[in-house]
């Protein structure tokens, strides 16, 4: 026979096993929203992925395209014919005033007229918004760049000041871990309380700069944001030690950079005005035909005209328009020509930074970090000795640190370096193509 408590206990355990089974399900419902509201982990390829895909400002230059091909479109076709109606010669005095069908020069008027535009001029007209509609493209592949650039310098700054901010954690452990050293030795007898406050106050300079970083990371991560559309943590580091540019055919490239090619398409809007300039100076036709009828005493008509303009200052009016478009042709020509030249000076420029700050960035990790972790460990050693004092391991402790953060800083400067340059085309645009293509056709 079960005992009392062996009773007891059964009576009670399928309640316990459904109370069991309800904290196991909402274990794992929070789990899963703890899983779903974690920041995403997105490399830098996936970031500028993400921001592009989401980028409002491509739609609106497909929008632009989509309008100019349409307007295109429109204007190649022939304007739209006019219906006229009316009465001619109504009497408006003696008996027959008001009168329709008395008098024989009365008559009911219905005709319509159509201008007949030069084939040409219609060409022209189409071709100018067909050419609005490429740099619509052009200026697509410009907000393309600027994306997946500023895109990158986000995640970089993140990244980089992550590391910042973990450098000066680990200080801070290392401070307070000396500030209970220096305690413990106080109350040994063996210290100073000027130690302590010495390594107090190291201990407050930390906290103050990892402040500093937090407020950056905090303005880094807000930014990164603004791009991905949510809080993403940056995983993999890209290599910036290499671009896509050839800097054997850098200028050639660059004449295909996305700014250049939107002042490319801009000339060809103008030389198709200017076309369109040089086909107005031909006038165009209008036909009219009108079936006019009179009072039944009196027969019906028909009347038929052309209308021609006439170009009587030719000189003052279409020639001088002709110049004008002219110029305007010669005017974007020097403004493309004056920026590849910006653009070529400033890529070489900051290449010769990009450059210069990777060296440094070896040069600091070859060298300097060695050297001042080094110096920490002696001066750890000399002071454990009984042979250095804990200011002078706080001063080794933040020279070491110093040189962390100045290499991060100089990597993070570096990297933005080579966002600038290795983003100059954008990644999947038609500039990128053209400087591909050109790149092959010359060699």
């Amino acid at each position: 026979m079960s005992s009392p408590l062996f009773v007891h206990f059964n009576a009670r355990s399928p309640r316990l096993h459904m109370l069991s089974t309800t904290a196991l399900a909402l274990s794992l419902l929070t789990a899963v929203h703890l899983a779903l509201a974690a920041p995403l982990p997105l490399t830098l390829g996936e970031a500028q992925r993400q921001a592009v895909a989401r980028s409002r400002q491509l739609s609106a230059q497909d929008q632009a395209t989509t309008a100019a091909h349409e307007m295109a479109v429109a204007a190649g076709q022939l304007p739209d014919p006019v219906l006229k109606v009316g009465i001619d010669n109504l009497p408006v005095s003696g008996s027959d005033r008001l009168s329709l069908g008395s008098d024989f020069m009365t008559m009911r008027r219905v005709g319509i007229s159509q201008e007949l535009t030069r084939a040409d001029k219609l060409h022209w007209r189409s071709t100018r918004l067909e050419r609005e509609a490429d740099k619509a493209q052009a200026q697509k592949d410009v907000a393309l760049a600027a994306i997946q650039r500023d895109t990158a310098i986000s995640w970089l700054d993140v990244y980089y000041t992550e590391q910042m901010a973990d450098a000066v954690a680990k200080q801070a452990a290392l401070s307070r871990q000396e500030i209970e050293a220096a305690e413990a030795i106080y109350r040994g007898g063996r210290g100073s309380q000027a130690d302590i406050l010495a390594a107090r106050s190291a201990l407050l300079t930390l906290d103050d700069r990892g402040s500093e970083i937090g407020r950056r990371l905090r303005v880094a991560q807000t930014m990164l944001a603004r791009w991905t559309g949510g809080a993403v943590t940056v995983v993999g580091a890209p290599d910036i030690d290499s671009i896509r540019l050839d800097l054997a055919s850098l200028d050639s490239d660059l004449s295909h950079h996305p700014e250049i090619a939107v002042l490319n398409r801009q000339e060809d809007i103008a030389q198709a005005e200017v076309n369109l300039a040089q086909a107005n100076r031909r006038t165009d036709w209008s036909v009219e035909v009108a079936f006019q009828q009179r009072g039944s005493a009196y027969s019906n008509m028909v009347s038929i005209g052309i209308s021609v303009p006439l170009q009587w200052d030719r000189k003052n009016r279409q020639d001088r328009e002709l110049a004008a478009k002219l110029a305007m042709v010669e005017q974007t020509k020097a403004e493309r020509d004056e920026m590849l030249r910006d653009h070529v000076a400033g890529t070489r420029a900051l290449i010769v930074e990009w450059q210069s700050g990777k060296e440094r960035v070896s040069r600091y990790k070859r060298e300097v970090l060695p050297l001042a972790g080094e110096r920490s460990q002696a001066v750890l050693a000399a002071y454990r000795g009984g042979k250095a004092t804990l200011a002078e391991v706080l001063a080794a402790r933040r020279s070491e640190t110093e040189a962390r953060m100045q290499v991060l800083q100089l990597e993070l400067d570096t990297a933005r370096l080579w966002a600038q340059l290795n983003f100059l085309f954008p990644e999947g645009g038609t500039a990128q193509h053209a400087a591909m293509n050109n790149r092959q056709e010359s060699k």
